[in-house]
């Protein structure tokens, strides 16, 4: 259901749950979808970690 763009409120309703806290037991995090989002971690010119 989240792959399908339902909020995890909905996903909790539809499992009874009566805890956002419950729902958020079993949400994955889904790295390829956050890669699109994520900007590149800033680098310092001479090398190092800005």
């Amino acid at each position: 259901m989240l792959q399908g763009g339902a909020p995890l409120a909905e996903v909790g309703q539809v499992l009874r749950h009566r805890s956002a806290m419950s729902t958020a037991i079993y949400a994955k995090v889904d790295h390829a979808a956050l890669a699109v989002l994520a900007r590149p971690w800033p680098v310092d010119p001479a090398g190092g970690v800005s």
